[in-house]
């Protein structure tokens, strides 16, 4: 978890350096009100710790509140606007100074808010709505309650940005695109936009808070269960690689229209598939997928299954699967460690259209019954989920000598 020196956060330059992002003095014209002060913790003229200083690319200001960084003369066209006020529920009418003295808080921390949610610099533009206000109001009030630290509000600014910006997108590309294509000649874009989201908005922001109470209950009694705190931010459990055999040559060979299905296919099967069998999906990048579960047997269940339904499927690629078991850290809804380095790596020395798993979630397939101690020793294997096969130790970069075992589904035959 970063703290308050995080690049993202933090400072870069000297105070007083033109660049520095300081905001303006009272009386300040780019201000639009003489005589403004700063809000709790930061005079009007002083420049924000948080805020100051180069952009971490190096390349200009950085923050809401930077010089220059946007052109309060440079105006979005009125339908366009006509539309951001629609969903904003509220105009535009304060510089980023301004919002920051409106909602009681320090340019610093504003700035710092700003910059993690993921929008881009506004300079002392007339860019904030009532809502902005109301939005710092609330995370300050968080933190002056005792609720959050400071960094942790942060945290819940970026997360909670990131997440959103990318389901955004996705709504935007995967619906409203197609929908807001003129029906008849002579009708703009933005004709057709306005009455839709006029409609959708209401809809979709009912459905957004009810999926979010659900993930949240499901996230809370998983913390609930947990037997400390130690084992809820590094916790043993399965983690489990699908990865796209030949991907690369597919990017080559399609045309952009086609790749993009394939992805989406690839995507929503497999997140239905993990979801449906208990397990977690963490991310999708494309060609791969990442997905944990609580128990061995629940991860190679979902590895099995992936499998089984990508060949059933034409227009699909070979798929190969690696998952081992183990301890891993958990942060801001991903998960890091050498567990989550081992299932990579088996993933990428599987054969197609296989699971290779590691000896840690052997031994937990065999502890739980799902699997055998020994094919070679057991009188009866009808009573078994899962056969195992052991494979030749190789060395794995950065991680010595693993042996992979390769799991298959028992069949009726053995």
């Amino acid at each position: 978890m970063p703290d308050a020196a995080d690049p993202a956060d933090a400072a870069a330059g000297p105070p007083g350096d033109p660049a520095d992002g300081a905001a303006p003095a009272p009386g300040d014209p780019a201000d639009g009100d003489p005589g403004a002060s700063g809000g709790s913790g930061a005079s009007a003229g002083a420049p924000p710790a948080g805020g100051a200083g180069v952009s971490p690319a190096g390349d200009g200001p950085a923050g809401p509140f930077a010089e220059g960084a946007g052109d309060p003369d440079d105006e979005p066209d009125p339908s366009a606007l006509r539309i951001e006020e629609l969903i904003l529920g509220s105009e535009r009418q304060y510089t980023p100074f301004q919002a920051a003295r409106a909602a009681g808080v320090s340019m610093e921390l504003a700035s710092r808010f700003w910059r993690a949610m993921g929008f881009a610099d506004v300079g002392q533009a007339r860019a904030l709505t009532e809502a902005d206000v109301l939005a710092l109001r609330r995370l300050s009030g968080l933190v002056e309650a005792g609720l959050l630290s400071e960094t942790m509000a942060v945290q819940v600014a970026r997360s909670t940005g990131q997440t959103t910006a990318r389901l955004a997108d996705w709504q935007i590309d995967s619906f409203l695109m197609g929908l807001t294509e003129p029906p008849e000649p002579g009708m703009t874009r933005n004709e057709v936009t306005f009455p839709l989201v006029q409609l959708l908005l209401p809809e979709l922001e009912e459905f957004l808070v009810y999926v979010w109470r659900r993930q949240l209950a499901a996230a809370t009694g998983r913390v609930v269960q947990a037997q400390d705190d130690e084992e809820m931010v590094n916790r043993r459990q399965a983690i489990g690689f699908a990865d796209l055999v030949g991907f690369t040559r597919l990017t080559r060979r399609l045309e952009d229209e086609e790749l993009g299905e394939l992805v989406e296919a690839f995507e929503t099967t497999s997140a239905d598939l993990v979801a449906a069998h208990g397990g977690r999906l963490i991310k999708a990048l494309g060609d791969e997928i990442l997905y944990v579960a609580e128990d061995a047997g629940t991860a190679a269940e979902i590895g099995l299954r992936l499998i089984e339904t990508m060949a059933n499927d034409a227009t699909m690629p070979e798929l190969r699967v690696g998952i081992a078991f183990g301890t891993m850290t958990t942060r801001m809804g991903d998960v890091f460690g050498n567990t989550v380095n081992l299932a990579s790596r088996l993933t990428s020395i599987a054969p197609k259209d296989t699971v290779l798993v590691d000896g840690a979630l052997r031994a937990e397939l065999t502890a739980s019954g799902a699997a055998p101690e020994s094919e070679k020793e057991s009188e009866d294997l009808s009573g078994y989920r899962f056969a195992l096969q052991p494979l030749y130790q190789r060395p794995v970069r950065g991680l010595g000598v693993v042996e992979p075992w390769l799991l298959r589904r028992r069949g009726t035959g053995g």
